[in-house]
């Protein structure tokens, strides 16, 4: 379509300009992902994935990470709370969670065709801080309780500068050369899209919760109390407290546990044994493990290891 065409279509007609769009990017990973699989790209952080069965949901750790659902539905459960999305919204998880993920609706007929793409906290962080400088206070976030993992509708923004970044798949210079800030214009469309609140709250200024999240990630296995957290990005325990449950929906205590053993089932599932699981996650009881594990999941851990398998999402 020549240019003048595709501005013409965009400024008029933007849902229509969007489905097209769209149309191509499923066409895109179909030409690279024929059978069923999760694949790497030449794009740093950038995975295309096919579900061609049934996969329960099972304890997962997202990282910072943007899903788009091409066709067939994609299930995430954090803190009980059920989230299901196909090809009319995107997932942005903007930090590190525990989840229980899975496609339990993938078939050949129907299967779960998508891409994922990791993102960068330093440039994340970077371009918010200066979206927020440039538009002043009026563009940060406003303060109200956020969703840990924000839904949002495909806008034309973010639809077009998924193609232009999925577009250089085709070259691996083009990927080398171009993709960092083919990155940059996906991330900003994010910024600014029906997400961007959540987006900003997590890598823009005020994004204490987040880096504690960091922390604790890399800490798993240590004894980290409510005053260690705190301590870290300067506050008060109460003020601490309240400002986690709001960006989690979890205590504190409750999102250490949960990523512990979340970690640990992964740990099971790729065939490390119970004790060297719990051990690695920071427990010292295996009985203690054994017990939380069970009430976290409904099963002993080795019960879980027979009857499940890992998920498929974004880790």
């Amino acid at each position: 379509m020549p240019d003048c065409l595709v501005r013409i279509v965009k400024q008029h007609l933007p849902c229509q300009f969007s489905i097209m769009s769209k149309d191509q990017i499923r066409h895109l990973i179909d030409q690279r992902l024929p059978e069923a699989g999760v694949v790497d790209t030449a794009l740093k952080g950038v995975q295309l994935f096919r579900v061609t069965e049934p996969v329960p949901c099972a304890p997962a750790v997202y990282e910072p990470t943007v899903v788009a659902i091409l066709s067939g539905v994609k299930e995430a459960i954090l803190d009980g709370e059920h989230h299901a999305y196909g090809s009319e919204e995107y997932l942005l998880c903007p930090m590190t969670l525990p989840v229980e993920a899975g496609a339990p609706q993938a078939s050949d007929d129907n299967p779960l065709l998508g891409v994922m793409i990791a993102l960068e906290p330093r440039m994340m962080r970077d371009l918010a801080i200066e979206m927020e400088t440039t538009a002043g206070a009026g563009f940060r976030h406003d303060g109200l309780s956020q969703p840990a993992l924000a839904l949002a509708k495909w806008d034309v923004g973010f639809t077009e500068a998924l193609l232009r970044l999925l577009e250089l798949l085709d070259n691996p210079v083009d990927a080398a050369v171009l993709g960092p800030g083919r990155l940059r214009e996906l991330y900003y469309a994010l910024l600014k899209g029906e997400a961007g609140s959540a987006a900003r709250r997590a890598f823009g200024v005020g994004n204490e919760i987040a880096r504690t999240i960091d922390y604790l990630s890399s800490h798993l296995s240590e004894q980290v109390t409510i005053d260690d957290m705190a301590n870290h990005v300067g506050m008060s325990r109460a003020v601490f407290h309240r400002r986690f449950k709001e960006a989690t929906t979890m205590t504190p205590i409750q999102f250490v546990k949960s990523m512990r053993l979340n970690n640990a089932a992964m740990k099971i599932a790729e065939g490390k044994t119970v004790s060297e699981a719990a051990w690695d996650v920071g427990y010292q009881s295996s009985s203690q493990f054994s017990r939380e594990f069970k009430r976290l999941y409904g099963q002993s851990p080795r019960q879980w290891s027979h009857a499940r398998q890992p998920a498929l999402g974004p880790a």
